[in-house]
């Protein structure tokens, strides 16, 4: 029989940002009695998954679980709904619409859907929308539905984009309110023992915090894993192309349900709406020439151009060090993976949190994981560069043996194989392949659908669209009245 194990009293999070915070957050709900410190080291501008106030819908889910309400961010944090991705140019002529969430992905990949719509356009093309989503946006209709709602709205997933000051804020509120300690200061050494262990860390001005747990939010700079006797990197630059983001000063703020990717000769651009202001961010692959990007930016200055050198962690957590966000990965914010990426890793480490004393296995298991994690990523972003224009701008890429085997498996047979950790859902794969212009073959329910059951699909499939616009108002209304003042 198993003996319980003392539990974690001190935990000290390198790093102030959002992803710091929250982590903070996340642990102290987990180990109440524990006492958690953020040291609040310098703020690293090229930490992306900081810097960008976006994620996928997982973190949703995470929210929910950290009690951090989405009502309060839509209220407080200026967050909006993001329903899909609106790709351009990814093939010569296409535009195509990347949904959210778990539809059948027979249905993706049927009959029905190549000639009803199924998430893609061509310039000459008129087509139905091929979902739920896809016909909330085109009609500007939405709100998020409640609780047990049995709507067609239940079905459509989505994603939240916020104000990162706001959302942080309003973070290291609920993390005050439940004790976690603040420290501001910029680690200057690590008390460690061979193996990675650390038992305290050492700030400038002379501090010294000791823990039996660090967690290293602190960006690219690595301010704890960077002084570990052992640090090995997964260079992904052979895979992902991009060497430096170039972005935009945020304009004046827009209302829209969706985000859009498209590709052009300088690299691709991706529109990040938000209240309060737009942003365009632009992927290039060699050092940013500022004129240059200016001009593919529509003329506005660059506010900041972030360097790249894509890679992972081999080994996210060494000894009782671990690492999340742009510390354990760095990469491109195509698809907004970024902060996806950290809050995955996030909750990964809340699974398998460790006692007082570390076990190997929980070690490895959350190493085996994070990797796959990561792999997941490369992958999923690599699907963008698999895309006939986006491989004639950036030239052709390697590919892991994954992801080849994932676009002939989808090339053949119309079919994704399974993958553990995988970025994205099998069935949000098939739509943003369609929506890249990328063409599977036809899978056996599609051969087998006859006109019949494709023409009670378009049926049923319609009666589901009257019914989540019924239920849906203007989303500018819906905002509208859940931020005016309560009467009284």
């Amino acid at each position: 029989m198993s003996e319980p194990r003392e539990p974690l009293r001190n935990i000290i999070v390198a790093g102030g940002g959002q992803l710091g915070v929250l982590t903070a957050l996340a642990l102290k709900r987990a180990v109440p009695m524990a006492q958690v410190t953020v040291v609040g080291t310098p703020p690293d501008p090229n930490a992306l998954a900081d810097r960008l106030g976006t994620a996928l819908p997982f973190t949703n889910r995470l929210h929910d679980r950290l009690g951090v309400d989405e009502a309060v961010l839509v209220s407080e944090a200026g967050a909006s709904h993001r329903l899909l991705m609106r790709t351009t140019g990814f093939t010569a002529g296409h535009e195509g619409f990347a949904a959210y969430g778990a539809l059948p992905e027979t249905k993706l990949r049927s009959r029905f859907a190549r000639e009803w719509g199924g998430g893609s356009r061509s310039g000459s093309a008129q087509q139905t929308v091929g979902s739920l989503a896809e016909a909330l946006v085109a009609s500007g209709r939405f709100r998020p539905p409640g609780p047990g709602e049995s709507t067609p709205l239940a079905e459509v997933d989505y994603a939240l984009r916020w104000n990162v000051g706001a959302y942080r804020s309003l973070l290291i509120g609920r993390a005050q309110k439940m004790g976690v300690q603040y420290v501001e200061g910029e680690v200057a050494s690590l008390e460690a023992d061979a193996d990675g262990t650390v038992s305290a860390i050492g700030l400038t001005g002379g501090q010294v915090l000791g823990a039996e747990l660090f967690v290293d939010c602190s960006g690219t700079r690595g301010a704890l894993v960077s002084r570990l006797p052992r640090l090995e990197w997964n260079d992904w630059s052979a895979y992902l192309p991009v060497r430096a983001v170039v972005l935009e000063r945020p304009g004046r703020g827009v209302l829209a349900l969706e985000d859009h990717a498209a590709m052009t000769e300088e690299g691709w651009v991706v529109g990040h709406a938000a209240r309060d202001g737009h942003q365009r961010i632009l992927g290039v692959r060699d050092s940013a020439d500022p004129a240059q990007a200016a001009d593919v930016l529509g003329g506005s200055a660059p506010v900041a151009v972030v360097p790249l050198s894509p890679g992972a962690m081999a080994t996210p957590w060494q000894g009782n060090v671990v690492a999340l966000g742009d510390a354990a990965a760095r990469f491109e914010p195509l698809g907004f993976l970024n902060l996806d990426l950290a809050h995955r890793q996030l909750d990964l480490l809340l699974e398998l949190l460790p006692g007082r004393e570390v076990d190997a296995r929980e070690r490895g298991e959350f190493n085996r994981r994070a990797e796959l994690m990561a792999e997941g990523v490369r992958d999923t972003l690599g699907l963008y560069y698999a895309a006939l224009e986006a491989e004639r701008v950036y030239g052709r890429l390697e590919r892991s043996p994954a992801l080849e085997n994932l676009l002939d498996q989808y090339a053949r047979r119309g079919r994704i194989p399974h993958s553990e950790e995988g970025a994205l859902m099998n069935e949000e794969i098939v739509s943003l392949l369609a929506a890249l212009g990328i063409e599977g073959g036809e899978i056996p329910v599609s051969r087998a659908e006859g006109a019949q059951g494709m023409h009670a699909a378009q049926g049923a499939f319609a009666a589901k669209v009257d019914a989540a616009l019924a239920a849906s108002p203007p989303y500018a209304e819906w905002l509208q009245s859940v931020l005016a003042p309560a009467p009284g």
